[in-house]
């Protein structure tokens, strides 16, 4: 194991979500076998999650939609950012006093924790971003932002954010455009793997570095056994925010219920009853969760939603794909597992129980499938992971 020169305070700060959080806990969990203080900024609600890995948490108050209400974050772009802002805006004030006495030596935050990099500056002490998913590569800002959000720019509504926004940090003395504060980080660690990422090439180097999955060994979230009858297993999970999807776990059990020698694993998420469902076949086993990893350590195929979370896991696990995006960044993930060769992309608007069934069976009775999937394992294995992300941390300590 490797030891720091001294024990330092590190301050790592993140919203309540899974997508945010989960990444993320592996690495805290090394850096204070390592013997570091790491205090962990985060709402109650993941307090105990945190509290597991070692970490104090220095719980604050947030203003943000929460996974348990996935209908609040809206449907238009601005929905989607103003959010963010308002809830820093709010919540620097906590975190200042919280820390002001006890300031870290290191700072580490994930993308969405806007204070971060403020108070970061503020104190004096670096800045490291711990980003869960895709990063900008050279030319990103012309390719992909600046067309998505011009409509939001030349809006009133676009325009009163970001006046909001860089007076904000304009007040904390940040000079820096609230564009690059969340998309150009000082550091970054990158915790998917690099076959993820699109432009790999283009990424700059300098600043992220890939150490892809901090996965863990996940123990306490207890262990899934395959059937002993199970001649393939199949996993249906679309995460954990967007899973209120009744007609599609419906289609799947018409795509998968009754399947010879299959068992199919369905996770309904926590919004979903499973009365919906109406008639479950034998080979079904309906859950509002499962251990994920556990099941697709020994799982044939996986029908994902293609978030960041769960591509990696099923990269990991050399477990073919169909991937049927919802939002956000899941689209480019779905395009990125098919050009691999080891997914299919079905939108959720074709997304028919012969599609589905004619996917998964394709790809698991595919050697070149498995074969890919096996080399891409292996690569990740390489990256690093979580003592690799500890070693480059320790590495920025003053």
């Amino acid at each position: 194991m490797t030891t720091s020169p001294r024990r330092a305070h590190i301050a790592m700060f993140s919203i309540a979500a899974h997508g945010h959080v989960n990444p993320s806990l592996e690495v805290i969990r090394e850096l204070v076998a390592r013997g570091h203080r790491v205090s962990y900024a985060i709402p109650a609600s993941f307090a105990e999650k945190v509290a597991a890995t070692g970490a104090t948490p220095v719980v604050y108050a947030s203003t943000l939609p929460t996974d348990d209400d996935p209908d609040a974050w809206g449907t238009e772009l601005i929905d989607h950012v103003e959010p963010f802002l308002a809830d820093a805006i709010q919540a620097l004030p906590q975190l200042a006093d919280a820390f002001d006495e006890d300031r870290p030596d290191l700072v580490l935050h994930d993308i969405t924790a806007y204070p971060a990099p403020v108070l970061a500056h503020r104190w004096g002490v670096p800045a490291v971003g711990l980003w869960p998913n895709l990063v900008p590569w050279e030319g990103y800002e012309e390719e992909v932002a600046a067309p998505m959000f011009a409509e939001l720019k030349a809006s009133e509504r676009g325009k009163a954010y970001y006046t909001r926004f860089e007076g904000w940090l304009a007040t904390h003395g940040v000079d820096t455009h609230p564009d690059r504060l969340v998309a150009r980080p000082r550091r970054a660690l990158v915790l998917i793997p690099k076959a993820l990422q699109p432009n790999a090439d283009r990424v700059d180097a300098s600043v992220f570095t890939f150490v892809g999955a901090c996965q863990g060994e996940r123990a306490d979230q207890g262990a899934w056994q395959r059937p002993p009858d199970a001649e393939r297993v199949l996993l249906v999970s679309m995460g954990s925010a967007f899973t209120k999807l009744p007609d599609f776990y419906r289609t799947c059990l018409a795509a998968f219920g009754d399947l010879p020698g299959w068992h199919v694993v369905l996770q309904i998420g926590a919004f979903v009853d499973p009365s919906e469902l109406g008639d479950v076949p034998d080979n079904v086993e309906v859950a509002s969760w499962v251990p994920q990893l556990s099941v697709l350590k020994q799982a044939d195929a996986f029908v994902t939603h293609a978030g960041a979370g769960g591509s990696q896991e099923g990269l990991a696990t050399a477990t073919p794909m169909v991937a049927v995006p919802l939002a956000t960044d899941q689209f480019g993930n779905a395009d990125m597992l098919q050009s691999l060769g080891v997914a299919r992309r079905i939108d959720m608007a074709h997304a028919t129980a012969e599609r589905l069934r004619e996917a998964v069976l394709a790809l698991v009775d595919d050697p070149e499938v498995a074969l890919r999937a096996e080399e891409i394992r292996r690569r990740m294995a390489g990256e690093g992971g979580t003592r690799r992300a500890a070693d480059l941390i320790e590495s920025e300590l003053p």
